[in-house]
Protein backbone atom coordinates (compact mmCIF):
# COMPACT_ATOMS: atom_id res chain seq x y z
CA UNK A 1 0.00 0.00 0.00
CA UNK A 2 1.06 3.30 -0.68
CA UNK A 3 2.29 5.58 2.68
CA UNK A 4 0.93 8.47 1.22
CA UNK A 5 -2.68 6.80 1.31
CA UNK A 6 -1.85 5.01 3.97
CA UNK A 7 -2.00 8.06 6.24
CA UNK A 8 -4.53 10.15 4.43
CA UNK A 9 -1.92 12.58 3.24
CA UNK A 10 -1.20 14.13 -0.20
CA UNK A 11 2.10 12.95 -2.03
CA UNK A 12 4.30 15.59 -0.81
CA UNK A 13 8.21 15.85 -0.16
CA UNK A 14 7.68 17.88 2.96
CA UNK A 15 5.11 15.76 5.20
CA UNK A 16 3.82 17.64 8.26
CA UNK A 17 5.93 16.16 11.13
CA UNK A 18 3.80 16.46 13.63
CA UNK A 19 0.33 14.79 11.20
CA UNK A 20 2.52 12.15 10.77
CA UNK A 21 3.66 10.80 14.54
CA UNK A 22 0.51 11.98 15.21
CA UNK A 23 -1.30 9.56 12.66
CA UNK A 24 1.91 7.19 13.62
CA UNK A 25 0.60 6.83 17.07
CA UNK A 26 -2.91 6.92 16.49
CA UNK A 27 -2.26 3.63 14.15
CA UNK A 28 0.55 2.09 16.70
CA UNK A 29 -2.64 1.78 18.97
CA UNK A 30 -5.10 0.28 16.72
CA UNK A 31 -2.76 -1.77 15.21
CA UNK A 32 -0.64 -3.17 18.00
CA UNK A 33 -0.94 -6.94 18.19
CA UNK A 34 -1.27 -7.53 21.86
CA UNK A 35 -4.88 -5.90 21.33
CA UNK A 36 -5.38 -8.87 19.01
CA UNK A 37 -4.29 -11.70 20.69
CA UNK A 38 -7.27 -13.74 21.28
CA UNK A 39 -8.00 -13.17 17.39
CA UNK A 40 -7.48 -16.28 15.38
CA UNK A 41 -4.63 -16.26 13.29
CA UNK A 42 -5.58 -14.62 10.01
CA UNK A 43 -6.85 -11.44 12.19
CA UNK A 44 -3.52 -11.45 14.03
CA UNK A 45 -1.57 -11.86 11.25
CA UNK A 46 -3.58 -8.85 9.41
CA UNK A 47 -2.49 -6.94 12.76
CA UNK A 48 0.74 -7.54 12.15
CA UNK A 49 0.93 -6.65 9.16
CA UNK A 50 -0.84 -3.36 9.03
CA UNK A 51 1.51 -2.29 12.33
CA UNK A 52 4.00 -3.62 10.19
CA UNK A 53 3.07 -1.31 7.63
CA UNK A 54 2.73 1.91 10.00
CA UNK A 55 5.84 1.17 11.15
CA UNK A 56 7.93 0.86 7.69
CA UNK A 57 5.80 3.95 6.17
CA UNK A 58 6.81 6.19 9.49
CA UNK A 59 10.30 6.01 8.98
CA UNK A 60 10.39 6.54 5.14
CA UNK A 61 7.79 10.04 5.36
CA UNK A 62 9.40 10.95 8.73
CA UNK A 63 13.20 10.81 6.99
CA UNK A 64 14.22 13.12 3.72
CA UNK A 65 16.07 10.94 2.29
CA UNK A 66 14.61 7.85 2.69
CA UNK A 67 10.90 9.86 1.17
CA UNK A 68 13.07 11.14 -1.81
CA UNK A 69 13.71 7.61 -2.88
CA UNK A 70 9.83 6.60 -1.82
CA UNK A 71 8.57 8.93 -4.25
CA UNK A 72 10.73 8.30 -7.05
CA UNK A 73 10.08 4.61 -7.19
CA UNK A 74 6.44 5.31 -6.94
CA UNK A 75 7.16 7.16 -9.96
CA UNK A 76 9.11 4.40 -11.24
CA UNK A 77 12.37 7.03 -11.73
CA UNK A 78 14.48 4.90 -9.48
CA UNK A 79 15.28 1.05 -9.85
CA UNK A 80 18.03 -0.75 -8.39
CA UNK A 81 21.01 -1.45 -11.41
CA UNK A 82 19.40 1.94 -12.84
CA UNK A 83 22.11 3.42 -15.10
CA UNK A 84 21.14 6.90 -15.31
CA UNK A 85 21.95 9.50 -18.01
CA UNK A 86 24.29 11.99 -15.92
CA UNK A 87 25.20 15.64 -17.52
CA UNK A 88 28.04 15.48 -19.06
CA UNK A 89 29.71 18.30 -17.33
CA UNK A 90 28.45 16.97 -14.15
CA UNK A 91 30.50 13.69 -15.30
CA UNK A 92 33.72 15.54 -16.51
CA UNK A 93 33.58 17.80 -13.17
CA UNK A 94 33.45 14.38 -10.65
CA UNK A 95 36.32 13.08 -13.21
CA UNK A 96 38.27 15.64 -12.52
CA UNK A 97 37.56 15.62 -8.84
CA UNK A 98 38.42 12.27 -8.71
CA UNK A 99 41.94 12.80 -10.80
CA UNK A 100 42.56 15.18 -8.41
CA UNK A 101 42.34 13.26 -5.44
CA UNK A 102 44.57 10.82 -6.62
CA UNK A 103 46.99 13.31 -6.91
CA UNK A 104 47.06 14.81 -3.37
CA UNK A 105 50.05 14.97 -1.75
CA UNK A 106 49.18 17.82 1.25
CA UNK A 107 46.36 18.56 3.58
CA UNK A 108 45.57 21.80 2.14
CA UNK A 109 45.07 20.11 -1.42
CA UNK A 110 42.23 17.49 0.33
CA UNK A 111 41.08 20.24 2.18
CA UNK A 112 40.41 22.02 -1.45
CA UNK A 113 38.93 19.39 -2.79
CA UNK A 114 37.07 18.83 -0.15
CA UNK A 115 35.31 21.96 0.15
CA UNK A 116 35.04 22.25 -3.38
CA UNK A 117 32.71 18.65 -2.88
CA UNK A 118 31.28 20.27 -0.08
CA UNK A 119 30.31 22.82 -2.42
CA UNK A 120 28.53 20.78 -5.05
CA UNK A 121 26.34 19.07 -2.11
CA UNK A 122 24.87 22.44 -0.51
CA UNK A 123 24.35 23.42 -4.33
CA UNK A 124 22.21 20.76 -4.88
CA UNK A 125 20.50 20.11 -1.52
CA UNK A 126 19.15 23.71 -2.73
CA UNK A 127 18.62 22.67 -5.93
CA UNK A 128 16.36 19.62 -5.25
CA UNK A 129 14.80 22.12 -2.25
CA UNK A 130 13.61 24.46 -4.82
CA UNK A 131 12.36 21.59 -6.50
CA UNK A 132 10.39 20.22 -4.02
CA UNK A 133 8.98 23.33 -2.54
CA UNK A 134 5.78 23.51 -4.45
CA UNK A 135 5.71 19.76 -5.57
CA UNK A 136 2.45 19.28 -4.17
CA UNK A 137 0.34 22.23 -5.95
CA UNK A 138 1.36 21.41 -9.69
CA UNK A 139 -0.59 20.04 -12.10
CA UNK A 140 -0.35 16.13 -13.31
CA UNK A 141 2.30 17.23 -16.61
CA UNK A 142 4.35 19.69 -14.23
CA UNK A 143 4.48 16.97 -11.55
CA UNK A 144 5.87 14.48 -13.77
CA UNK A 145 8.40 17.19 -15.38
CA UNK A 146 9.66 18.40 -12.05
CA UNK A 147 10.09 14.40 -10.82
CA UNK A 148 12.67 14.00 -13.88
CA UNK A 149 14.25 16.69 -12.37
CA UNK A 150 14.26 15.69 -9.01
CA UNK A 151 15.08 12.12 -9.99
CA UNK A 152 18.37 14.01 -12.07
CA UNK A 153 19.65 15.17 -8.63
CA UNK A 154 18.69 12.21 -7.02
CA UNK A 155 21.31 10.56 -9.08
CA UNK A 156 23.47 13.01 -9.20
CA UNK A 157 24.02 13.01 -5.22
CA UNK A 158 24.49 9.21 -5.51
CA UNK A 159 27.66 9.49 -7.10
CA UNK A 160 28.80 12.48 -5.63
CA UNK A 161 28.66 10.17 -1.98
CA UNK A 162 31.21 7.67 -3.89
CA UNK A 163 33.38 10.99 -4.19
CA UNK A 164 32.82 11.37 -0.53
CA UNK A 165 33.54 7.94 0.91
CA UNK A 166 36.69 8.42 -1.35
CA UNK A 167 37.01 11.87 0.82
CA UNK A 168 37.11 9.63 3.51
CA UNK A 169 38.76 6.75 2.52
CA UNK A 170 42.38 9.81 1.83
CA UNK A 171 41.16 11.64 4.88
CA UNK A 172 42.93 8.61 7.16
CA UNK A 173 46.26 10.08 5.26
CA UNK A 174 46.12 13.58 6.66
Amino acid sequence: MNYFEFYGIAETFKPDAALLKKQFYAFSKQYHPDFFANEDDAKQQEILELSTLNNKAYQTLSDPNKLLDYILRLHNLVSEGAKPQLPADFLMEMMDINERLMDIETAEQFGHIGAEVAAIEGDMAEELSALTKDYESLKDTAKESRLNDIANIYYRQKYLLRIKESLDTFAARF
